[in-house]
Order: C-alpha cells, then sequence, then structure tokens
C-alpha cells in the first residue's frame, strides 16, 4: 500500500507541476535543434506526403483541437508528445515541421529551417524495415528516415561551411525518438514464425544499429521514449475477450523496456560523448489505466473517436462516434492517446524526479548538457 501511496502521490504532484509549467510556457532548457525520429506518436504529418499510405490522420476529427481545428496528420485531437516536449527544450511553439513538408518549401527557406530541427516521424513505422508495409502499404521507415537526416546533416555542414561548427550543433542538438510498438502489434497482427525472445533480441539488435548510425552521424544526447501499454489501446480491446486487456502484447512491452535500457547502456558506455533519458512510457500508461480518477480521468479503456468495441475497430474518421470531453479520456482513437494525455506523458518525461518514470535524467536535464 505504501509504494502505491507514493506512486499516486507523485502523479499528483507531476499533475500540479504540469498546470503551472504548461501554462507559464516555463523553459528548462534551450536546445540549438530539436530531430525527431519513430512512428505515429510523434509524426507532425509526413504520411500526408507519401503516395498510398493507410497510415494517415489527415482527415476530421483529427485535429479538431489544434488551432483552427486542422486536421494536420499528427494521430491526436490536438498536439501529440513531440509538440509539447518541444515548447519546453526552446523556442518553439510545436515540434519542428516533417522533413516532407520542408522539402516542398524553396531552398532558402529549407536550409533556415533545418538548423531548428525537422520531424521524420512516420506513422505505422517501426525499428524493422518491413514493418507498417503489410497493413498501411506505404510508410516511411526508421532506416529511410536516418537517411533523410543524414541528407539535413550534409546541408547544415553546407550551410555553416565549418565541418566543427554543424559538429557542435549536432552534439548539442536534441534527439527524440518514439519507435517499437508498431514492430509488436504486427507480430500479433501475422504471427510471424519467430519466438517471443528472438524477436526481442532481432528488435534490440537492429536499434542498436539505428543508434549508432545516428551517432556517426553527430548525434549524442538521445531522450528514448519506450513502448506503453500497447495491450490496453481501444484497438486491442476491441478484439479481445471481454474487452480485456492482451496481457501478451504487454509482456512484450515490458521486456522491450528492459531489453532497451541495457542496450542504452552498452550503447554509451562503448561510444563517448552519448548522453541519454529513457522514459517509462508502460509504467506512466499503466498507472493511468490502474488508477484514472487519480490521473484526472473519466475513461481510460475506450476511445474518444472510433467506433465499434472500445471505439476501437477503426480509425477516427468524420462518421466515427466523438466524445464531448476529450481531456477525461486517454485514448483519442484506436492506437493514439489525447492530446491531454499526451501533455501529461511530456511533462513526465521531460521534468520527472527520481528514476521511476525516466532513467538515467529526465529530458530537461538531458536537454541541458553542453557537449
Amino acid at each position: 500500500m505504501a509504494k502505491l501511496g507514493d506512486l499516486l502521490l507523485h502523479r499528483f504532484k507531476i499533475l500540479l507541476l504540469s498546470v503551472v509549467i504548461w501554462s507559464t510556457k516555463l523553459v528548462m532548457a534551450d536546445v540549438p535543434a530539436i530531430f525527431i525520429f519513430g512512428d505515429s506518436t510523434v509524426d507532425v504529418g509526413t504520411n500526408n506526403y507519401v503516395n498510398g499510405s493507410l497510415a494517415t490522420a489527415n482527415n476530421p476529427y483529427y485535429g479538431i483541437d489544434y488551432p483552427h481545428h486542422i486536421a494536420t496528420g499528427r494521430f491526436s485531437n490536438g498536439y501529440n508528445p513531440a509538440d509539447i516536449i518541444a515548447t519546453h527544450l526552446g523556442n518553439y511553439t510545436e515540434s519542428p515541421p516533417a522533413f516532407y513538408a520542408l522539402v516542398e518549401k524553396t531552398s532558402t527557406t529549407f536550409k533556415s529551417s533545418i538548423l531548428r530541427g525537422v520531424n521524420f516521424a512516420s506513422g505505422g513505422s517501426g525499428i524493422l524495415d518491413d514493418t507498417g508495409t503489410p497493413g498501411f502499404h506505404h510508410v516511411v521507415s526508421l532506416t529511410q528516415q536516418i537517411e533523410q537526416f543524414q541528407s539535413v546533416c550534409g546541408n547544415i555542414t553546407e550551410i555553416y561551411g565549418d565541418d566543427d561548427i554543424a559538429s557542435k550543433l549536432l552534439a548539442n542538438a536534441f534527439y527524440l525518438i518514439s519507435v517499437g510498438s508498431n514492430d509488436f502489434f504486427d507480430q500479433f497482427r501475422y504471427n510471424y514464425n519467430i519466438s517471443a525472445p528472438e524477436l526481442i533480441t532481432y528488435l534490440s539488435d537492429t536499434f542498436a544499429n539505428h543508434l549508432q548510425n545516428l551517432y556517426d552521424l553527430g548525434a549524442r544526447k538521445f531522450g528514448i521514449v519506450s513502448i506503453p501499454t500497447i495491450g490496453c489501446c481501444p484497438a486491442i480491446r476491441s478484439v479481445t475477450p471481454g474487452g480485456a486487456c492482451n496481457e501478451t502484447l504487454n509482456d512484450f512491452a515490458q521486456s522491450f523496456y528492459n531489453t532497451t535500457l541495457s542496450l542504452l547502456q552498452e550503447f554509451s558506455s562503448t561510444n563517448p560523448g552519448v548522453k541519454f533519458s529513457l522514459g517509462n512510457s508502460y509504467l506512466m500508461t499503466k498507472g493511468v489505466i490502474d488508477n484514472a480518477v487519480a490521473s484526472g480521468f473519466e475513461e481510460v479503456e475506450s476511445a474518444c473517436c472510433g467506433t465499434g468495441p472500445s471505439k476501437g475497430s477503426s480509425k477516427c474518421t468524420p462518421k466515427s462516434d466523438l466524445c464531448e470531453k476529450r481531456d477525461k479520456y486517454l485514448f483519442w482513437d484506436w492506437f493514439h492517446p489525447t492530446q491531454k494525455a499526451s501533455e501529461m506523458a511530456a511533462l513526465s518525461l521531460l521534468y520527472a524526479t527520481g528514476q521511476e518514470f525516466v532513467t538515467p535524467l529526465n529530458f530537461s536535464t538531458l536537454a541541458s548538457i553542453q557537449l
């Protein structure tokens, strides 16, 4: 009971902190640039530019709480965690733009924009190159995202005309990575002929290669968001007897967190200058589901926007059932959190003390380190 009480008290403090910080836009760090990689949890419109992709969120009711009610491609009713984290790490009003959105700009605009950062994340993507393609046809894999970043690095060096200046910017930039859920969702959907330990090892080895490639391009400060309680999202509840969580998927999430922590400890010990923060998204989400009222939510099982059981049978569309009290829902659609839930998670990642939700240091402390 003492442990649960301490957890609830800590979460209550985070909620109070979120009110103060979010309302005052307090900035605890000022990074030169933010580069974002991963999946739909941090995508700000990449897939709008991917022909034939089914992993899109560019239709109502997405964006209903975004300024001017615009469906930008964010898988949210408003902002996502990347937006909220960015506003607390420097002079940003939201996440840096998607890479493809910048490519459509003039050369001058493109070059001036990339110095503040780029969002490469693509809904449906995963750690493995083929993740997302069976269900969504076309996504931008993490490998391709890093290749895009490589081209950005070349442009940054060209802009400065000095390798040392460019290297300093890249070393002090903040690298936000949120990926992995779709790799396990694909295993759940298509039942690949691979055991759980083999899959986790394969994912870990592949993820290590991705991080090494980023390091070789100049990245040093990594903010990693682990996999949440993917077995409890509305899409999974909708196909589980009684609307229960799928504990096999949740076990995957917990196991991969532990594997990722070991990976990052090894990665930082063998690559000089690496600093990292690993957010325990599983624990944060599980705490909210188990203690909804204490966390400020009224509904933690069904989506706010969707159809079918738990509103998890399809993505949000203008024909979907839409809830009114969106801030009281944990889930916005069949897979993704509401803006309110994203805010709570982002603020925990940024400012949580101790190592329960983020280790070995929080995102704002990581971002403030000068290299």
